[in-house]
């Protein structure tokens, strides 16, 4: 057996391997010690074979007791991935696999790979129904792109990827762009004609490259940098906010996913200090439109509510929320299966985030028009 990690979002640390069996630990990010979560990693030579992987730090990890519940994602190609059986001790995660393959890459969520990203971009381009900019770029000198659709009065903004291993936020990035881009789609259609869509299809590229869980390559979370964001510690956060005054902002939608909570939820911005009547009208409005359209959402389970004035303005779905006076919401997605709808073999998957995405263009198609009075 050999374990390598990938050059793109691979992070592991091996400890000692015997025979089929292999102990690892699970990295920090880079320039930030205090966020250890998310790994990657490849085994080769395993065909055949029954593995038994142990993750030795998992209960010293930054959300040690999200482990409870989670089997652990499994992929021979990085396309199909599925979940293999996994227990938790409360120190060791292991998790156990008889590969029918040679090579098989175990991940904490099917990571999103750049080169894929890269290859939407310029999919989107050539279809001539999108138009990317450059608003700047990351600590490393990435691009920060944006991908944008249509012409319409209200100018809506979906962003991905601010913690770089929330990696379903990627898939879903791509499913919302894969709609927008289907010219025999109606909803797509009548969207691009009644809005100005933006989408920042990676808002932390370097921190994904380096396999970080929920820092950028400086070692700041960029989802508590929208208050008061630096141009040097923080240029992604920056630009695209620089990017919004520029061209106006009519809803937000900020894509995550969550550790510990097995469900896909939104969260508002009820904390803000002019939060409003209006606001909580749209939130409404815009929550139901989801239950209409995707048989993944609910609204039972979820973050509870801020109190009145107590928002988080660093946060980008309360900073936008606030500043633009607008439907501002963060949608999340589980690491582990979703038990609103479990699926045994994959649990939450890409497929699903793609999926769940299209449906958000479904409720977001509902509610364009009561956006603005």
């Amino acid at each position: 057996m050999r374990i390598l990690t990938p050059k793109d979002a691979g992070r592991i640390q091996l400890l000692d391997k015997r025979g089929s069996r292999a102990r690892v630990a699970i990295r920090a990010d880079r320039a930030a010690p205090e966020y250890r979560q998310w790994f990657s990693f490849v085994a080769r030579g395993v065909g055949g074979d029954a593995c038994e992987f142990t993750i030795a730090n998992a209960g010293r990890c930054t959300y040690g007791d999200a482990w409870e519940d989670y089997r652990v994602c499994a992929s021979y190609d990085g396309e199909d991935w599925f979940r293999v059986p996994t227990e938790f001790d409360g120190e060791a995660l292991r998790f156990f696999h008889e590969p029918q393959r040679d090579a098989v890459m175990y991940a904490y969520f099917a990571p999103y790979p750049r080169v894929r990203r890269q290859a939407l971009l310029a999919q989107a381009v050539a279809s001539g129904r999108a138009r990317a900019s450059r608003v700047g770029e990351s600590v490393q000198g990435q691009a920060m792109h944006l991908l944008t659709f249509g012409k319409g009065e209200r100018k809506l903004w979906i962003v991905g990827q601010q913690h770089p291993g929330e990696s379903m936020a990627g898939w879903y990035m791509e499913g919302v762009a894969l709609r927008l881009l289907d010219a025999e789609d109606e909803v797509a259609n009548d969207l691009r004609e009644r809005a100005t869509i933006h989408l920042v299809l990676s808002m932390n590229p370097d921190g994904h490259v380096l396999g970080n869980h929920r820092t950028n390559a400086a070692g700041l979370d960029l989802n508590r940098a929208w208050f008061d964001c630096s141009e040097a510690d923080a240029p992604e956060v920056f630009g695209v906010r620089k990017a919004m005054y520029d061209r106006g902002c009519d809803f937000f939608l900020d894509v995550h996913g969550d550790e510990h909570v097995p469900y896909v939820f939104l969260a508002g911005a009820e904390g803000n200090p002019h939060y409003n009547d209006r606001i909580e009208a749209l939130e409404e409005y815009f929550e139901n439109a989801m239950l209409d359209a995707s048989s993944d959402y609910q609204t039972e389970e979820g973050y509870p509510k801020d109190a009145p004035g107590k928002g988080d303005l660093r946060c980008a779905g309360n900073y936008v929320g606030e500043a633009f006076d607008c439907l501002s919401m963060t949608l999340e997605m589980p690491f582990k299966d979703n038990a609103n709808a479990p699926d045994e073999e994959r649990g939450w998957s890409p497929d699903r985030c793609r999926g769940l995405a299209a449906s958000t263009l479904e409720a977001l198609h509902a509610t364009v028009e009561a956006l603005r009075d």
